[in-house]
C-alpha cells in the first residue's frame, strides 16, 4: 500500500495510491497519515478497503510530506562504505547520530530553499524508515515488526555549516526545506527487503549518485535495534540511514555544490521519485 498526503502545506489530506497510479481519497478513514494511524490494526483495515470505491482526487494537488507530525527526524551518517572512503572518514564502530529539525521537512516536490549566504549546499539521496509502533530495546531479529514503512528523504546539508562551525551536524543538516520527504509512504509489506533497494539522484539531468540499500554499513534492523537501545522510538518517528557515495562534495579534485535554479530528481526502487528546483534565500 502507498500512503500520500496532499494539499497545501499545514493542511494536508490522507490518501493511497491505486494500480493505476491515481490518487483517492482516505479523508472519510483516517484523518491524516501520523503516528496515531500507523500501527498494524489501522493499516490492515486502510488495507482491506477497495480503492475503487473511495474518491479519486481531482487535478494536480501539491504532495507534502508523507508523514505529518513526525516525531524524532533521526539521521544515520556514513552509513556506506564507499561513501565513507569518497569523505575521507573511517568506518564507524557504532551508527553515527545526529538529528534533524522537523522544521526542515517539505513535500518531495518542493523547492529547497538554500540559506542566505550558503555555497555548500550538497545532496543526499537516502532511505527513510518510518516507525509503526512503540520500539525500546528491540532485537534485530525482530526489529522489522515495528516498522510501518519506506520513504525517500534528501538529506540536504549544507557541508559548511555542518563542518566548519563549531557544534554539531545538525547545524548544516537542519535549514528550512532541508528535508524533502516522500512521495509515498511504502507499507512494509510492500518492501520484502529494505537491503535489496537501487537508488540515484541526478542533478540537472546529470547521473550524480548510484547505490544499493545493500552495501549500508549498518542495517536497517540493526539501525533500529542499536538506537532502541538508547531511547524509545515511537510511531511516526523517522530514520534516514545514510547515503551512497556520489555526494558534491566527494567529487575530485573540486567539489561541486548546488547552485539556485538546479534541479535535484531522487528515485528509490519501489518507493516512487522526488524532484525539488533549488532557490536561495536574499
Amino acid at each position: 500500500m502507498k500512503l500520500v498526503r496532499y494539499g497545501a502545506a499545514g493542511s494536508e489530506k490522507p490518501a493511497l495510491v491505486d494500480s493505476a497510479g491515481q490518487l483517492r481519497d482516505l479523508s472519510a478513514h483516517v484523518t491524516d497519515i501520523t503516528g496515531e494511524t500507523l500501527g498494524d490494526a489501522v493499516l490492515d483495515r486502510l488495507r482491506a478497503i477497495d480503492p475503487e470505491s473511495l474518491p479519486i482526487v481531482e487535478g494536480d494537488p501539491r504532495i507534502g510530506a508523507c508523514v505529518g507530525k513526525i516525531g524524532k527526524f533521526l539521521c544515520i551518517g556514513l552509513n556506506y562504505s564507499d561513501h565513507a572512503a569518497e569523505t575521507g572518514a573511517d568506518i564507524p564502530k557504532h551508527p553515527i547520530l545526529f538529528f534533524k529539525a522537523n522544521s526542515a521537512i517539505v513535500g518531495p516536490y518542493d523547492d529547497v530553499v538554500m540559506p542566505r549566504g550558503s555555497t555548500h549546499t550538497d545532496w543526499e539521496c537516502e532511505l527513510g524508515v518510518v516507525i509503526g509502533k512503540t520500539a525500546k530495546y528491540v532485537s534485530k531479529a525482530d526489529a522489522l515488526d515495528y516498522v510501518a514503512g519506506y520513504c525517500i528523504v534528501n538529506d540536504v546539508s549544507e557541508r559548511h555549516f555542518q563542518t566548519q562551525l563549531t557544534g554539531q551536524w545538525t547545524k548544516g543538516k537542519s535549514c528550512d526545506t532541508f528535508g524533502p520527504t516522500g512521495p509515498w509512504l511504502v507499507t512494509r509489506d510492500e518492501v520484502p527487503d529494505p537491503q535489496a533497494l537501487g537508488m540515484s539522484l541526478d542533478v540537472n539531468g546529470q547521473r550524480m549518485q548510484t547505490g544499493n540499500t545493500a552495501t549500508m554499513i549498518f542495517t536497517v534492523a540493526e539501525i533500529i535495534e542499536h538506537l532502541s537501545q538508547l531511547f524509545t522510538l515511537h510511531p511516526g518517528d523517522v530514520i534516514s540511514t545514510g547515503t551512497p557515495p556520489g555526494v558534491g562534495m566527494g567529487i575530485k579534485p573540486d567539489p561541486v555544490y548546488l547552485k539556485k535554479g538546479d534541479v535535484m530528481e531522487l528515485r528509490i526502487d519501489g518507493l516512487g521519485t522526488q524532484r525539488q528546483k533549488v532557490s536561495q534565500d536574499d
